[in-house]
């Protein structure tokens, strides 16, 4: 393939800065706060100068709707995309998965890191005209960590006892305990900061952001549209409008795209992404933080046997997974994907495919064969029912039957949400910090814990101590033996790491690809008239 490499490729062996900045809170302090016992952090969250909307328009080709406009709820690739660039938070990435100021200028930790303060940006407004200011944020992050919200990223904010608005522009968090995880979590969408005036029904129709962009209107299955946010606090906006056109077929996008009549589209299908690349069209190919993983519910049938887990990650041999389903474009990977924290997929019972050790783990649980019902999502990405296939045809050599059921994405989202499978094939977004990927799943208080069906004692004093602790090399020892607990004990099993494919027009310039997935850099993209 001749694909084009993005260029910032960088983001994974450039991580080292990234995650002090993610563990000390700070863009340009971390030396002094290891001997202060203090932290802060101030600047901007950067983006090159751009001219204004006359950057032109934009159609985006993607396969799905998005599932829902609320922030706070979103799962979904597609959702969480368009809501990136409508919504604000506290603390941003840069394009390097740095931490660094989003709606907070600056934020400072006390020297004994039970207290986080963050000043607000003066000037701030929701895309309706209403002030951004503290109220707000007391608000957002309050219902955030309101059980009745079901908030996907409410244990994100486990440590936070209380949210203070001390004045308009200061906001103080007290925590339960130190959280060196708090500032990369916060940077998510899923922890977007609303307007106290706002409701959630209200908001699923017509979102009402601090972003770079507003929403315009929406034609159900058809097409979403956002708008340049004229009052965006940061570098103006550079598109005058971004289409999100729906486009049920990746290859159909692509004829779309040489046709014209789309301008950018992000694929997760690498021979997709070979037919696409033209005379007029480029492919950016980069890695990602995501992972694919078989996920078994632990609380359902046999499979709350270890040994019938076990059984099914002996009997899979991932690297023909990622061959079959993604011509071997990615790399075998265990459950951390953070580039400081990276799980050795070596490091679990059965590295290579073993069907002797599955029959020994099987015949330990008592069974001589097991039934699995797995659900799998059709048109969120495109590897998902081959994957499928290849893990039946494998599982099917070691007396274990996967029963598919392929559902279409928003209803795949809402069984998956629920917990309401006994295993899903799955592709999950991947985080800077391993506490944001997973605390969420595998503590026994996890919001999404019913998702994971897995959770222990050890699990949640090791996810304890990497919150509490900002030394980089404790941490990356505390995360080693999260990633071996849930390996030794199979809790999901984990398959690969791939890349996305960025195609754009050649008219199209100033898009930066990003390791997590995000658009967020369409702020910065023109396209030439």
């Amino acid at each position: 393939m001749s694909l084009r490499p993005s260029g910032r490729r960088r983001v994974l062996t450039a991580f080292v800065a990234a995650a002090a900045l993610t563990v000390a809170g700070c863009s340009g302090s971390a030396s002094n706060s290891a001997e202060t016992g203090g932290s802060s952090a101030s600047g901007s969250a950067g983006g090159s100068a751009a001219p204004g909307p006359s950057g032109g328009n934009l159609v985006v080709g993607v396969t799905t709707d998005p599932d829902t406009l609320l922030p706070w709820k979103a799962t979904q690739f597609q959702a969480v995309n368009v809501l990136q660039n409508i919504y604000g938070t506290l603390t941003e990435f840069d394009e390097n998965l740095g931490v660094v100021p989003g709606l907070a200028s600056s934020w400072e930790t006390s020297a004994d890191g039970l207290t986080l303060t963050f000043t607000l940006r003066d000037g701030v407004t929701f895309a309706d005209g209403s002030a951004f200011d503290s109220a707000d944020v007391k608000y957002s992050l309050d219902a955030i960590k309101d059980e009745a919200t079901a908030a996907v990223a409410r244990s994100s904010l486990a440590s936070v006892a209380s949210v203070d608005a001390t004045d308009a522009t200061h906001v103080a968090l007290t925590l339960s305990a130190p959280d060196a995880a708090l500032p990369a979590n916060l940077a998510v969408v899923n922890l977007a900061m609303l307007s106290s005036d706002d409701t959630q029904d209200a908001l699923n129709t017509a979102p009402n952001g601090t972003g770079p962009y507003a929403f315009d209107q929406r034609v159900p299955s058809q097409s979403l549209t956002l708008k340049a946010n004229a009052a965006y606090w940061g570098d103006a906006p550079t598109l005058g409008s971004i289409e999100f056109r729906v486009i049920p077929d990746e290859s159909s996008i692509v004829a779309a795209m040489q046709s014209g009549n789309v301008q950018m589209s992000v694929f997760d299908d690498p021979l997709v992404a070979q037919t696409a690349e033209s005379g007029t069209v480029t492919v950016a190919k980069t890695p990602q933080l995501s992972y694919h993983a078989l996920q078994l519910n632990a609380t359902k049938g046999d499979l709350a046997d270890v040994n019938v887990r076990l059984a099914i990650q002996c009997a899979i041999d991932r690297d023909q997974v990622l061959q079959t389903a993604a011509l071997g474009e990615g790399e075998v990977t265990g459950p951390i994907t953070s580039p400081e924290y990276r799980s050795d997929p070596a490091s679990r019972p059965c590295p290579q495919r073993d069907l002797t050790k599955a029959a020994e783990y099987l015949a330990k649980s008592g069974k001589s064969a097991v039934t699995i019902k797995t659900i799998v999502s059709q048109g969120e990405y495109a590897t998902s029912v081959n994957e499928a296939q290849n893990l039946k045809s494998q599982l099917a050599e070691a007396g274990i039957t996967l029963e598919l059921e392929v559902l279409e994405s928003g209803a795949y989202v809402d069984r998956w949400v629920a917990g309401d499978f006994d295993a899903a094939v799955a592709l999950n977004g991947g985080r800077p910090d391993p506490d944001g990927m997973y605390s969420r799943y595998f503590t026994s208080t996890g919001n999404l814990n019913k998702v994971a069906g897995y959770s222990s004692p050890t699990l949640d004093e090791l996810f304890a101590q990497g919150r509490a602790t900002s030394d980089p090399a404790e941490r990356k020892g505390i995360y080693t033996q999260v990633s071996d607990e849930l390996e030794n004990n199979a809790a999901w099993i984990w398959l690969f790491t791939g890349y996305t494919y960025t195609a754009t027009a050649t008219s199209v310039q100033g898009f930066v690809p990003m390791a997590n997935g995000s658009l967020q850099y369409l702020r910065s993209t023109t396209v030439a008239s």
